[in-house]
């Protein structure tokens, strides 16, 4: 999970996540499934922010290579924080088809028209 700037990702969606997205690509990453997850206030400020975006990343790389991707989000300007977690195979595979679940929904929601109500 990623804790991203807010406001750099209010103003470049699409430029935030491919930040994050050519950090993973740098190390090696084979990336399964990502999604912004939760934006709000922190529960604590963390290098001077009081708001941030989690971003939900799930992605297959090689331990050895978890340093240099540290490295890489402390010297970024748009990941404020990072956190990485090396979960059983069946856990992750249940976690990936939840999240895969839940984007195909929420696509076929906006495919569909509103009901209208009288």
């Amino acid at each position: 999970m990623f804790v991203l700037d807010s406001g750099k990702y209010a103003q470049n969606p699409q430029g935030t996540e491919q930040a994050v997205l050519d950090f993973l690509e740098k190390c090696g990453a084979e990336l399964v499934v990502n999604t912004p997850w939760q934006e709000g206030k922190l529960a604590y400020e963390m290098d001077g922010h009081k708001k941030g975006l989690h971003y939900l990343t799930y992605f297959k790389m090689d331990g050895s290579k978890v340093t240099e991707l540290n490295r890489m989000c402390k010297l970024s300007d748009t990941v404020v924080r990072v956190l990485i977690l090396e979960h059983e195979p069946k856990l992750f595979n249940l976690m990936i088809d939840h999240l895969s679940n839940r984007d195909e929904s929420e696509e076929e929601s906006k495919e569909q028209p509103a009901e209208a109500s009288a």
